[in-house]
């Protein structure tokens, strides 16, 4: 029997299935998700480095924790779930929910890039050679292989259309998936030609992703909470941006813009704050680890001193090196005033339960949350992750899947993406990504 998230977070909004869009959200109330009392006090200054720990090499503001039973449950069914051409479909939902719709099996790029990444943070890459890197690797085929056919100028990177998840947060969220997952994927393929395959994949698909961004740094936004979609376009560009793939600054300065300008919580959520809230919370803090990550390379190539190919000194300046410093430093600070004020409604049980009822949207927004907040560490983090760690956790079902009662309701992406919530300690950042 499904388990709404919404019951195990304490909430009394128990309603039933509703047809999302209808604009009718339970407005009852129970215990917040957050421990009551208000918002932990920040733990680092604007601007300021968090204490870092080194984790087999790269740093991080936390350290990774052991994958827990939980975790490996789940990956475990997303095993069982791969299609034989290597990819992942949306999976079959609670009978309760649609029981005369036919079960999907037809692979598709944004819920194996999903699941893909569930694999990739639990350190099951290819080259990683554990338990499911065979699987992985077969995954991450399917999706070269749909990217390798798509043509050159549109958004889209797969000819399949028509899937639930397209429908509900943008039809082009399979471009966007693919990017942050051959982002994570980068340098983890087998041998050099896998790799070389990856880099040339992940190309194409940013070039695709600036061709046709709009002016105002958003992406057509049909579905119903389009949002979320765009924020993994925003954080799939700074993700590559800070693992050295060649994005512009152009496209990168349109989605900080769209962020900071507060036009990305108004537009595109479907009136649901959480979708929101973390998606411009998770834009202005990938903004602000992309500008640290140059600043870092920037005093890095300084230290090294001119290239000897070069024709000419080739080292940065003084003047260079302080203006991306003061940069990082004012995108750091505007990173933390978003934080504050997500933090400051954890507590508050109508925001964080979303929509009312558990979806593939109120787990990408969970995920959206952990991976901004665990860039800074200390105790907003550790209260968010010790919270939502525990109760996504109570929800899975007993053969090792999630499914939503809303919207996304599909085993594969609520599964995946639920993973990810509870990995969101192994969420890259600038300091992993720059280390490959």
């Amino acid at each position: 029997m499904l388990r709404q998230l919404a019951a195990t977070l304490a909430l009394a909004v128990l309603v039933a299935p509703l047809g999302c869009g209808s604009g009718t959200k339970s407005t009852r109330t129970g215990e917040p998700v957050a421990p009551t009392g208000g918002p932990a006090t920040a733990s680092a200054k604007p601007g300021a480095d968090a204490p870092l720990a080194m984790v087999d090499g790269p740093r991080r503001a936390t350290a990774p924790k052991a994958l827990s039973d939980t975790v490996k449950k789940g990956l475990a069914w997303l095993a069982s779930a791969q299609l034989q051409d290597g990819g992942w479909g949306q999976g079959d939902e609670a009978q309760q929910l649609r029981p005369n719709e036919p079960r999907v099996g037809i692979a598709n790029v944004a819920d194996s890039s999903m699941a893909l990444l569930a694999f990739i943070r639990a350190g099951q890459a290819p080259r990683a050679g554990g338990e499911h890197a065979k699987a992985v690797e077969r995954g991450i085929g399917y999706v070269l292989g749909q990217i390798e056919q798509s043509d050159d100028e549109s958004l889209y990177v797969s000819a399949v259309r028509g899937t639930r998840v397209q429908a509900k947060i943008g039809q082009y969220v399979d471009t966007f998936a693919a990017l942050n997952m051959l982002t994570e994927a980068k340098g983890q393929m087998r041998d050099p030609a896998g790799n070389a395959r990856l880099d040339a994949a992940l190309k194409k698909v940013i070039r695709k992703v600036e061709r046709n961004q709009r002016d105002n740094g958003s992406w057509d936004d049909q579905g119903w909470a389009p949002v979320l979609s765009q924020a993994l376009a925003a954080k799939g560009l700074n993700r590559a941006a800070q693992a050295g793939a060649p994005v512009s600054r152009q496209a990168l300065e349109r989605v900080e813009a769209q962020a900071k300008g507060g036009e990305m919580k108004a537009s595109g959520s479907a009136g649901v704050g959480l979708y929101g809230d973390a998606a411009s919370s998770a834009n202005i803090r990938d903004d602000a680890e992309t500008k640290r990550a140059k600043a870092n390379a920037l005093k890095a190539k300084a230290k090294q001193g001119p290239s000897p190919m070069a024709q000419s000194p080739d080292v940065p300046t003084k003047a260079q090196i302080d203006a991306a410093e003061a940069e990082a430093a004012a995108a750091s600070k505007a990173a933390f005033d978003s934080e504050r004020a997500l933090t400051a409604r954890l507590s508050d049980q109508q925001f964080v339960a979303g929509f009312g009822n558990n979806g593939g949207e109120e787990y990408l927004s969970y995920l959206l949350i952990s991976e901004t907040l665990v860039q800074s560490g200390g105790a907003e983090w550790e209260r968010w992750d010790g919270a939502i760690t525990q109760l996504v956790g109570k929800v899975q079902n007993e053969d090792g899947s999630w499914v939503g009662m809303h919207c996304i309701t599909g085993r594969t992406f609520c599964t995946a993406a639920a993973l990810l919530v509870l990995l969101g300690d192994r969420a890259p950042g600038t300091r992993n990504l720059m280390a490959k």
